[in-house]
């Protein structure tokens, strides 16, 4: 499952290109000190980590919910279906809008970024990153899925926090070359996106099923329970 997140980012990552590509090529990196712009791209990237590892916690903390209460198979196939309804039918959850109040915290964000983009101090780029790892993004939504299937906080964390991960190379890359994939390659990629989510939709349904498939299926906890209560008899 933490696998299937590194994949997501790296994958995603193209489609990244196009919603944050700007942005990361907007930074003010001083280009004339190498070993500089490096360390400001690094801080770029872990404040991206950071904010995706904040919302994997609360949405992993949702999803313990859900696995306290017995339904976190339920809940995978649910996210899973999820996934791919909106690869299938794109057009329905196009047309869903954010509530005013939203709409006011992004639009404050895009604000805040915009600012930020125009200086060069020390926090600077960590803020930058942090700010960009709250925009809507739909790849980013479907990693949340992701998240809030696992059974704990520390989980739902660790799975953004490997997705962030994965978009890493291509967006450095942006930084130091700018759009560099266009062409035939970038639309290659882009149709593979939609078939890697349906992919992992379906990995989710699968854990979901309780089919006892090694690395995919989850350990049945009262088994497990009933098990340690024999050998500790013996």
């Amino acid at each position: 499952m933490f696998l299937s997140a590194i994949i997501f980012g790296l994958l995603g990552s193209f489609h990244c290109i196009g919603m944050c590509g700007p942005i990361a090529f907007m930074l003010p990196v001083d280009r004339n000190k190498p070993v500089k712009r490096f360390f400001q791209i690094l801080s770029y990237h872990l404040g991206r980590l950071f904010t995706y590892s904040l919302i994997g916690l609360l949405f992993g903390f949702l999803g313990k919910g859900f696995y306290f209460f017995g339904f976190q198979q339920q809940l995978s196939i649910i996210v899973g279906l999820t996934m791919i309804l909106v690869v299938l039918f794109p057009k329905i959850f196009q047309k869903i809008s954010f509530s005013k109040n939203i709409s006011k915290i992004i639009f404050k964000i895009k604000n805040s970024l915009g600012k930020e983009l125009k200086k060069q101090g020390n926090d600077t780029f960590f803020t930058i990153g942090f700010l960009n790892g709250f925009l809507p993004c739909g790849l980013v939504y479907m990693a949340i899925f992701g998240a809030l299937a696992t059974s704990n906080a520390f989980s739902g964390a660790l799975y953004m926090f490997l997705f962030g991960l994965g978009t890493i190379p291509l967006m450095t890359v942006v930084v130091y070359l700018g759009s560099f994939a266009k062409g035939n390659f970038r639309k290659n990629i882009q149709k593979a996106i939609p078939i890697m989510v349906v992919l992992i939709g379906t990995l989710f349904i699968l854990r979901g099923l309780g089919l006892g498939i090694p690395f995919v299926s989850p350990l049945e906890p009262v088994l497990d329970a009933v098990d340690t209560t024999i050998k500790g008899c013996h």
